[in-house]
């Protein structure tokens, strides 16, 4: 067996994403120079990102892909700048006893944050153990990875334009990709334009509430850094409370843009001139929604009958009912997008509501968003196709097309969705057996739910889990190997697993 991938093209271009990748490090660097903290850190990091990343280029001065290359470009330009993502915590953790000097460590926080997952192996975050310019690369990067590093770089880059849609189709979550342009190139400037408007919009809101007197901590600081990760639907904080640590205005504010964040960013897009009926009349939308309400509806019947304690560490509470619609809104619109802010630790919540809670994370956002897991669309499709088949089963001679919309969908669209769900779910159960397997090697206590929701949280790119992996606990415990899988699990998650996959069965000539 051999090789057949031109890899060097790809490599190229991946060097290429890498060199425009060190621009997004002087944000840091400017926060590192109005602090006075970690300057050399951020100064030495985007020197050493540009050398990379000329280094890579030189592979293949003029880089032509097709569809095989293109996969390989995607799946190893968001596995080198989740590395390169962890240059700026190794340098400085360099000579300190700060967890992410450890390789690994680094590595998982960095993969964690441009797959949007949320999980954390920091055991303290606060401006004492950390400068005010690493915790801000910690939230740039859920902000870039949430609509995409490949979609921005087709935006800004010529050269990746030309295989725009054959990348965007790779990278975009969901299992379609929706043209709103006749150039690739601009759709992706015209996802970008949404996504940038409404962090800068959520920003505005936050710090004018903090001007107003309703948010005294959401310092403008704090208001950028929690822009840079609602959106991407990424769940990281400065804050060691999370979402807790501000008032329950600010809580009611974060909510919304957490649901828009799962909502397809071309239906917005399409409402922005004018087409609302394209929004309102989607049938994923729609789903979305309706799962949204009900889900919340549930949970906080849950909580009101007293099955479950409603803790509410820093939100200014006005009464039972309106905190107990505020925790279930806030912790469905949390984990139905794989954001991993909290309010409260859900971690000790009872049996019951940990199960509404555990469903849905299985949901997911819709396609098109930023939000990960299985996605609405699939769910509308498998169950569709289910019914199909219990329908055909009763008669046999019967054809009926699935159909999404009044449209026909095509067979092997829905052997994709079902395939994908499939691995899906293989690989939550192996991972979350392998975390067993291998706590029980390390001698140490990990029970099947914490197993099972650190898999999920993973491969669904979601973030906090349940006991020692709640909205307020971390990932530093397990061993290596089980990080090192779940850095795996976030990178292949976020990439909706087949494209990772599929290149090492398409990557292989066996004549």
């Amino acid at each position: 067996m051999r090789w057949r991938i031109d890899w060097r093209a790809s490599i190229s271009l991946v060097g290429t994403v890498v060199k425009y990748l060190a621009l997004t490090m002087l944000i840091p660097l400017s926060v590192a120079i109005i602090y006075w903290e970690d300057v050399w850190v951020f100064a030495a990091s985007i020197l050493i990102t540009v050398v990379i990343g000329l280094a890579l280029e030189r592979l293949d001065p003029d880089p032509d892909i097709g569809p095989q290359e293109a996969l390989l470009l995607v799946s190893m330009a968001w596995l080198a700048a989740a590395i390169i993502g962890m240059i700026p915590y190794l340098l400085a953790g360099y000579g300190t006893e700060s967890v992410l000097s450890h390789p690994v460590n680094a590595l998982f926080e960095s993969t964690s944050g441009f797959t949007t997952t949320g999980a954390t192996v920091l055991e303290e975050i606060s401006f004492d153990r950390h400068s005010h310019a690493i915790l801000m690369w910690r939230q740039l990067t859920q902000w870039l990875g949430g609509m995409g590093i490949i979609v921005l770089m087709i935006a800004i880059l010529p050269e990746l334009a030309v295989n725009g849609a054959q990348l965007m189709q790779t990278e975009a979550p969901g299992p379609e990709l929706q043209k709103l342009t006749p150039k690739i190139a601009e759709t992706a400037r015209a996802l970008w334009f949404v996504y940038f408007g409404f962090t800068i919009l959520y920003i505005c809101i936050l710090y004018g509430l903090h001007l107003l007197g309703y948010a005294p901590n959401m310092d403008l600081y704090n208001a950028i850094a929690h822009g840079f990760t609602t959106l991407p639907t990424g769940g990281f904080s400065p804050e060691a409370e999370s979402v807790a640590a501000f008032s329950a205005v600010v809580q009611w504010v974060v909510i919304p843009f957490m649901v828009i964040a799962g909502v397809n960013f071309a239906l917005f897009w399409h409402a922005i001139r004018g087409e609302f009926r394209e929004l309102i009349g989607d049938t994923e939308f729609r789903a979305y929604a309706g799962a949204i309400a009900v889900l919340i509806a549930v949970l906080s019947v849950v909580l009101a009958r007293g099955a479950a304690p409603v803790l509410d560490i820093g939100g200014a509470t006005e009464g039972v009912t309106e905190n107990t619609l505020r925790q279930a809104a806030f912790q469905i619109g949390a984990l139905m997008n794989s954001t991993g802010y909290a309010t409260s630790d859900f971690a000790q919540w009872d049996t019951n509501a940990q199960m509404v809670l555990l469903f849905t994370m299985f949901i997911g956002g819709s396609a098109g968003s930023t939000g990960g897991g299985i996605k609405v669309i699939r769910w509308l499709v498998v169950l569709k196709a289910v019914r199909r088949e219990l329908f055909v089963a009763a008669h046999p001679s019967a054809v009926r097309p699935v159909r999404l919309a009044g449209h026909v969908i095509d067979e092997d669209a829905i052997r994709g969705i079902f395939a994908f769900t499939l691995l899906y779910i293989i690989l939550f159960a192996i991972a979350a057996v392998f975390f067993a397997v291998d706590a029980g090697r390390a001698s140490y206590e990990l029970s099947t739910l914490e197993a099972i929701s650190a898999s999920l949280a993973t491969i669904g790119n979601i973030g906090p889990g349940f006991g020692k992996l709640g909205p307020f606990g971390n990932y530093l415990w397990f061993t290596d190997s089980s990080k090192l899988l779940m850095v795996f699990l976030m990178w292949v998650g976020r990439l909706e697993i087949v494209p990772v996959l599929a290149l090492f069965i398409s990557g292989l000539d066996r004549s």
